[in-house]
């Protein structure tokens, strides 16, 4: 029997929102929220998961590979999926499952989630995980959310999670988007005085909800990427969103550098202008 344990941090997007699969910048960074997942291997083919924040699951790992697992265990068993830990050589196993992060509330939950167990299993057969295996847990789970799951998502969830330290964000370029490229960036607003307020409007979303606007903003950012030059107004919008919140992502890396405050300020409040007004994701709550 083997043992291994991990922790996963949520995350919040400094600035750079839904660029990630519009190939361009992203700057998050981790929270102290975090999901902590313990696995034990069986010797059977037996899957029991059990959360806090959910119903216990018990089935066995051809379950997994038949696709036959739904509701919030889906998350893990598409992470186990994607590892290949279903396949007929691996043992079962026992996986409990512990959260800090609100579900629902923009804090990458599901993220976290499939990244601690991604980390505690593939830690099982080789213990510590360096940066090139978490870039690789990362779009594993990446694949394990979108084709498992059947929830879309950019990757910028899953390598914030793997990726981030303390006081730094990540500046990720999804240029790539097989391989995005990214790198720390400090975030010294401990030693200005300042710091990041997180708060929850209340307002609950799910990626996995195709009549939600997530899928649909991914659906007219495609539309406008194969005809730049279409008289849509609803589809200019959304590209012009994209463009100009690029340029605000490279300004904020450079306004963080030189420690102008107020010009991270203005970008910030710049970009959520045109989260709200050009790409209209925004809700009363996070207007007021």
């Amino acid at each position: 029997m083997s043992t291994a344990t991990a922790v996963a941090p949520g995350r919040v997007n400094l600035i750079g929102e839904h660029t990630d699969y519009n190939g361009g910048l992203c700057l998050p960074f981790a929270i102290p929220l975090a999901t902590t997942t313990r696995v034990v291997t069986r010797p059977d083919r037996l899957l029991r998961v059990t959360s806090d924040q959910g119903e216990p699951w018990e089935g066995t790992l051809e379950d997994v590979s038949a696709r036959r697992v739904d509701g919030w265990a889906s998350y893990v068993a598409g992470v186990l999926w994607a590892l290949g830990a279903d396949r007929a050589d691996r043992p079962g196993l026992d996986i409990a499952i512990t959260s800090t992060i609100p579900l629902g509330g923009g804090l990458s939950s599901s993220a976290a989630l499939e990244c601690s167990v991604a980390v505690a299993v593939a830690a099982l057969g080789q213990g510590q995980i360096d940066r090139a295996e978490r870039l690789r847990l990362a779009e594993l789970c990446r694949r394990a959310e979108t084709e498992y799951v059947g929830a879309p998502t950019g990757g910028i969830d899953q390598l914030a999670s793997l990726l981030g330290t303390v006081d730094h964000g990540v500046l990720v370029d999804f240029a790539d988007p097989a391989a995005p490229r990214a790198e720390e960036v400090p975030l010294a607003f401990g030693a200005a005085g300042l710091a990041i307020l997180v708060t929850d409007t209340g307002v609950r979303h799910s990626l996995a909800d195709d009549a939600g606007g997530y899928a649909q903003r991914r659906a007219e950012s495609r539309a406008f990427a194969a005809d730049p030059a279409t008289a849509d107004p609803v589809l200019q919008a959304r590209g012009r969103h994209v463009r100009t919140e690029n340029d605000r992502v490279r300004r904020t890396v450079e306004a963080l550098a030189a420690e102008d405050w107020a010009g991270v300020g203005g970008l910030l409040t710049a970009s959520h202008a045109s989260l709200r007004d050009d790409y209209e994701v925004s809700c009363p709550e996070l207007d007021v």
